[in-house]
């Protein structure tokens, strides 16, 4: 989270603030020529940047020649060469000369051999327009870097911000130049990839009015890298639209990703978002797709919506287009109610070994005192809807206190644990704590496993609730929820009932096939009234243990638990 002081929006094109230290340019010189996998390369089809070039307002019935562009990793030129054909255009119209056309553009690309191959088509093009070779030159020479757009000064704003930027996990990044990024950009938070800090970089480049449109991942817009970028907007920013684009053939190859294209303006405009769920991608319906979300709301015709409120700070944007009812819903049950854990329930997940294949066997062949063993419960044990136990289980290094054991009193455990201590040393938890190799990921607390709790797992497409009484302790695949108010069947009976999937739905980044994430982060936003406060008939029916209790009678329970109108009811039958 930023802190008050920190400002991550506030602009400053100084040279001063972009220096080079020799080991990041050593770096950045490597990756100019490393591989497309390694520098997030990812194409973006001619009808899509059209849209997104319309969306943004960059067309030739305007004085283009007047405006400032600029693309932060052009890579073959998808959107840089549209924009040109755009420019040249509208500068024919016009009659301006070539001089006039020097500050419009800024292209930016690390990538060496894309940078000289897009920049000899953008020659061939001037050239071919009639431009001299004198003219062509220098364009090209001002309008385009072979540079890190990260660490590149600037010495203006611009009137807009367009592209696919790359897409590269922090582990791809060398250690010099992720370092210097951290420094300069407070977004690059947690497990942010590269995309997140060029979002950042290019809001700052803004001018006030300017808009930036991006494709790429949704995922910073509920999880939690996103944090930061979110506050960022909503201090200084608006987004003005965007555009689900999941299951879409929106790139030049099939990648597996989460896109969406949004359009976010400098400065606050107090104007809702206008928003459009997996269009067909073709010229046609993405043209009018763009006459469409620009016009007046008369005119949606439900292809277009608009969300009900900006969020604020750090908090998830919700913009899926075709949940937007369910919206009002949420919202009003997150006034009336209190999150699940105020509500005497606690969330957490399982453990996470770090070296499941020693740690993790058949219980009755792991060859360790019985105290130093727990049945283990994983998603293959609850596929059925109720636990199956497969008979796994967990070596556990823990004593309830939290403190590791000792080998001395556990020869079995001991003899074990130094058969696999090799394979163990090489994890990052144990190079990390300073003696204690032995130790999983997570700490195991043995109290867990007699405890009886609900089992969740991460991803489904329909929350999966099964009430554990078994004395298993949950594999990391695995969510659950322990209560001391509610009694657990209850509970169970309510989160099934589709609340536990309104929320869910609302704040989960979507997986392909529509599965949801049933994260502890997002199960924690569900609203729960306190046990004391459900009505005694309500109590009576969801603590019933028989089977005459019917889904009709929960829905029931449920309308009058959270005050639903019949409207909002089919929302949660979704």
């Amino acid at each position: 989270m930023l802190t008050k002081a920190h400002k991550p929006h506030q602009r400053n094109f100084s040279q001063e603030l972009f220096p080079a230290t020799e080991f990041v340019a050593a770096s950045v010189e490597r990756m100019k020529s490393a591989s497309e996998t390694e520098r997030g390369a990812i194409f973006t089809k001619t009808e899509v940047v059209d849209f997104m070039l319309d969306l943004i307002g960059y067309t030739v019935d305007r004085p283009l020649w007047k405006l400032r562009l600029l693309e932060p990793s052009f890579g073959g030129g998808d959107f840089l060469l549209i924009a040109i054909e755009r420019l040249l255009d509208s500068a024919a119209r016009d009659k301006v000369n070539a001089e006039e056309l020097r500050p419009c553009f800024r292209g930016v690309e690390l990538h060496r051999a894309s940078f000289e191959s897009t920049s000899e088509r953008i020659q061939r093009r001037l050239l071919a327009g009639g431009y001299t070779r004198a003219n062509v030159d220098s364009l090209t020479q001002h309008w385009l870097s072979n540079a890190d757009f990260l660490l590149e000064p600037f010495d203006s704003d611009f009137d807009f911000v367009i592209g696919n930027p790359p897409y590269v996990r922090q582990e791809l990044i060398p250690a010099e130049m992720l370092a210097e990024y951290r420094q300069r950009y407070a977004t690059l938070y947690d497990r942010a990839d590269l995309y997140v800090p060029f979002m950042e970089r290019s809001l700052q480049l803004l001018k006030n009015g300017g808009q930036m449109s991006f494709i790429c991942s949704d995922r910073w817009m509920k999880n939690r890298y996103g944090g930061p970028l979110r506050r960022m907007i909503s201090g200084g920013f608006t987004m003005r639209y965007y555009v689900d684009m999941v299951g879409t053939a929106a790139f030049q190859s099939d990648v597996v990703a989460y896109p969406s294209i949004t359009v976010i303006e400098r400065g606050k405009s107090g104007e809702k978002v206008r928003i459009a769920h997996q269009p067909e991608i073709s010229a046609n319906a993405l043209s009018a797709l763009c006459k469409t979300m620009k016009g007046k709301p008369s005119g949606f015709n439900g292809k277009v919506a608009e969300a009900a409120a900006e969020p604020q700070e750090d908090d998830p944007w919700l913009l899926e287009s075709d949940a937007q009812p369910s919206l009002e819903l949420v919202r009003r049950l997150e006034a009336a109610f209190p999150i699940l854990e105020e509500s005497g329930c606690r969330v957490g997940i399982g453990v996470a070994t770090g070296a499941d294949k020693i740690y993790i066997a058949q219980f009755s062949e792991l060859d360790v005192e019985e105290e130093r063993k727990l049945p283990l419960v994983t998603t293959r044990d609850i596929l059925s809807g109720s636990v199956k136990w497969r008979g796994l289980g967990v070596v556990n290094p823990f004593e309830e206190s939290g403190a590791l054991a000792d080998f001395a009193r556990y020869p079995r455990f001991a003899a074990y644990l130094l058969k696999h201590q090799e394979a163990l040393l090489n994890r990052h938890c144990a190079q990390k704590s300073n003696g204690s190799w032995y130790r999983t990921i997570d700490r195991i607390t043995p109290s867990l496993a007699r405890q009886p709790k609900l089992l969740i797992p991460d991803i489904k497409g329909e929350a999966n609730i099964v009430l554990d009484e078994s004395g298993l302790y949950p594999h990391h695949n695995l969510y659950y929820i322990t209560s001391r108010d509610w009694p657990l069947l209850a509970l169970q009976r309510v989160l099934m009932s589709g609340i536990a999937r309104l929320f869910v739905r609302a704040y989960s980044t979507k997986m392909r096939g529509g599965c949801l994430r049933f994260q502890a982060q997002y199960l924690r936003r569900i609203r729960l009234p306190k046990w004391a406060d459900v009505p005694l008939h309500a109590q009576q029916i969801l603590s019933q243990q028989n089977s005459a209790v019917t889904p009709s009678d929960i829905q029931q329970v449920i309308v009058m638990t959270y005050f639903l109108t019949d409207k909002e009811l089919n929302f949660l039958n979704e």
